[in-house]
């Protein structure tokens, strides 16, 4: 069945399927049409991840046959964790989600439809990253083009059912890089590209992980059993909600949809409790706030991290303050914030060292009031995307406030300051989180956020708050999210 004309029961108009068709030809036209290419793999280990047992599927053009995933060491199970580059938060979703299995007893395979550039699907993820990098950056400069364009298209324009249908059309051309999967190994999606094209592959044991908390019909793949974060994420996706602006649509059929939790690392599930204390032992003390500021995929941040660095400036000169910047892999956003702040040449850089980014991680984690405690400003870059992405991982542990937009970091077990979004799809994240007492609401305004930063350095009882509900949550179950997904995978 075509996939594209009906969606969970619901027809799609035939303009809405030419329109689709129509946008397949053109990547045809630009990208070409390699569907009758059978592409094998081969896997090497990503170093980065090395604790997690992450092997990262490569096309091997020297390849013959098809790569042998039953051909493992003895007792290895292994589990498809599908992702691509768009922003981090996918490729984080998928380190969770691999810790998760990795801890369950399974391989995990890392299968990123980005890396494949020679493949039609490649090229097609590369350019909608581009898109999405650049939509992203002009949100945060372009005050109109954020109000116009960007905040509807990511609230309401994904959200349209005429949009997956389009998207279908699209995922037929990922298909032969599938080639050498076997049709029964589970495979996991972090974002809804890899899982479509699973399903048009013919996978059987497919979990669609979707992100955020705002229901859209971006993230359906019929097909897939779709998993989701939170209840009111469950109950508006069900219902498809406001997936077609005109009718009321037939819901989502029984067993295609569970609420599993947030997905979040095993490594920082286990060490929640232990985590919580320490920076409550730190705030009894009277030791500096530790403020955690990650910039995303886009590089979309740097102008509102500039102020926050300028505002806590004399609580970090004084110790009250310390501060972490991950800059992810875009040396220009600090090349750029050092121009506008001087006084960051005395900042510690660790550039393009992971071992020492994890030294560092695992310095921070020492008892209170230890004479070893990291002060001051410390920066992280590096180039390789497992790096720059797993680092703020690393940090979070020993981090009292993460400062982020409310996107996949919203549901991390972490204190939160949360600034404005990117995307009108993001702020529903700042809503749950605030709800369930582990962040702040979104401050979208310079002074909001200002105000919520004298809040943390002045009032030790916001900290603690959180950090007593974060504990609350866990026990709730809130935070085992990864760990369902792999479940519901490998039954």
């Amino acid at each position: 069945m075509d996939k594209s004309k009906i969606i969970f029961g619901n027809e799609m108009p035939a303009s809405v399927i030419r329109k689709g068709v129509k946008n397949q030809k053109k990547f045809i036209r630009k990208f070409g049409d390699d569907r009758n290419a059978k592409y094998h793999l081969k896997a090497e280990p990503v170093p980065v991840l090395e604790n997690l047992g992450v092997n990262n599927l490569l096309i091997d053009e020297e390849a013959s046959s098809p790569y042998n995933f039953s051909d493992c060491s003895k007792g290895v199970k292994p589990l498809i964790v599908g992702n691509i580059r768009m922003g981090f938060g996918h490729y984080r979703i998928s380190i969770a989600l691999a810790s998760a299995a990795r801890s369950m007893g399974y391989t995990p395979y890392w299968f990123d439809l980005h890396s494949f550039q020679k493949a039609t699907a490649g090229k097609i993820i590369k350019s909608q990253n581009e898109l999405y990098s650049l939509g992203s950056r002009w949100s945060q400069k372009y005050k109109l083009f954020n109000k116009l364009v960007w905040e509807p298209m990511n609230s309401e324009g994904f959200r349209q059912l005429s949009y997956n249908s389009a998207d279908q059309k699209v995922a037929e051309l990922f298909t032969p890089v599938y080639t050498d999967l076997p049709k029964d190994i589970p495979f996991v999606g972090a974002h809804v590209y890899p899982v479509q094209g699973a399903v048009h592959a013919g996978l059987t044991n497919v979990v669609n992980a979707i992100p955020d908390n705002w229901p859209m019909a971006l993230h359906l793949a019929e097909g897939s059993l779709h998993t989701v974060q939170t209840e009111s994420s469950y109950l508006g996706y069900k219902a498809l909600r406001g997936m077609d602006k005109d009718n009321i649509l037939k819901p989502m059929t029984e067993g295609s949809l569970k609420c599993v939790g947030h997905y979040i690392d095993h490594e920082l599930v286990v060490n929640i409790e232990n985590d919580c204390q320490l920076r409550m032992d730190r705030r009894a003390k009277g030791g500096a706030v530790r403020y955690l500021l990650t910039i995303g995929g886009a590089g979309a941040q740097k102008e509102i991290y500039g102020d926050i660095i300028r505002y806590l400036m004399p609580e970090i000169k004084a110790g009250k303050a310390m501060l972490m910047l991950n800059t992810g892999d875009h040396i220009k956003v600090w090349e750029g914030l050092l121009k506008d702040l001087p006084e960051l040449k005395d900042a510690v850089t660790h550039f393009d060292n992971f071992e020492d980014a994890k030294s560092f991680a695992d310095s921070l984690l020492l008892p209170a009031g230890d004479s070893k405690e990291p002060k001051g400003i410390h920066v992280f870059y590096n180039k390789d995307i497992f790096a720059a992405v797993y680092v703020t991982n690393l940090l979070m542990r020993g981090s009292d406030v993460l400062v982020t937009k409310p996107s996949e970091l919203a549901f991390y077990p972490v204190p939160k300051l949360f600034i404005r979004r990117v995307g009108g799809h993001e702020a529903w994240g700042a809503i749950h989180s605030a709800e369930i007492g582990d962040g702040t609401y979104e401050c979208e305004t310079k002074n909001s956020v200002r105000e919520m930063l004298d809040q943390f350095q002045n009032n030790p009882e916001i900290l603690n708050r959180m950090c007593r509900n974060i504990i609350n949550n866990k026990e709730a179950g809130i935070y085992n999210g990864a760990y369902e997904v792999i479940k519901a995978a490998t039954k």
